[in-house]
């Protein structure tokens, strides 16, 4: 049983070893350095711990990438990742941002990123909103069941917690309004600059 046990952590180590590698083997027997360098450039990584970790990756089958030919790739791909529109499709995926753009471009990235970013925040507490009010609700149903047949001694302490949670739960509906609220704005904001990408954001009444 305790071999069993060992085998199935070699196993498991091994696994995680292998998730840690950016390409495979055969991948850098094969590999075009100038494009897995601007595929890399087109997804934002850091270009310093990106390429250090595809030279890890390729010590395995004795491989040096070469470097010069990478980056020139990194450089092609960055033209790519590096706009409005790019900005704003990361920033509403959730994705990090590696300051990688250059002082020309990174403006206009950071203001998709930053405005996709606020959608994608405000989605997901819209969520997480919805997912406390249907748990606590569900809680609420099985008191209302529980409490039917519940000992006098119980009901009182069952009826409080329903009270508490229901409590709960107008909250989180108030909360969820203003969320809401404001996740209008900032769609109706993404809207506006899926339209004008390259234009300065419209000046508000009153600022």
């Amino acid at each position: 049983m305790l071999r069993l046990l060992f085998a199935f952590a070699a196993i498991g180590f091994g696994l995680f070893l292998t998730s840690c590698n950016t390409l495979s083997k055969e991948e850098c027997v094969a590999a075009d350095w100038r494009v897995i360098g601007e595929s890399d450039g087109a997804a934002g990584y850091e270009p310093q711990e990106r390429f250090a970790a595809h030279a890890k990756s390729c010590e395995r089958v004795k491989i040096v990438p070469d470097q010069t030919i990478w980056y020139q790739g990194y450089q092609a791909g960055l033209v790519r990742y590096c706009t409005p529109m790019s900005g704003l499709m990361h920033g509403q995926a959730g994705h990090g941002y590696s300051n990688v753009c250059p002082p020309a471009t990174a403006a206009g990235f950071l203001r998709g990123y930053t405005l996709g970013n606020r959608e994608h925040s405000l989605q997901s507490r819209l969520s997480s909103l919805q997912s406390d009010y249907g748990s606590k609700e569900a809680e609420v149903d099985d008191l209302s069941d529980k409490i039917k047949d519940a000992p006098d001694a119980d009901r009182h302490d069952i009826r409080r917690r329903m009270d508490d949670l229901e409590d709960d739960m107008r909250r989180i509906r108030r909360e969820q309004r203003d969320v809401e609220d404001e996740l209008d704005d900032a769609s109706a904001e993404v809207q506006w600059f899926q339209q004008n990408p390259n234009a300065p954001p419209p000046v508000m009444p009153g600022y």
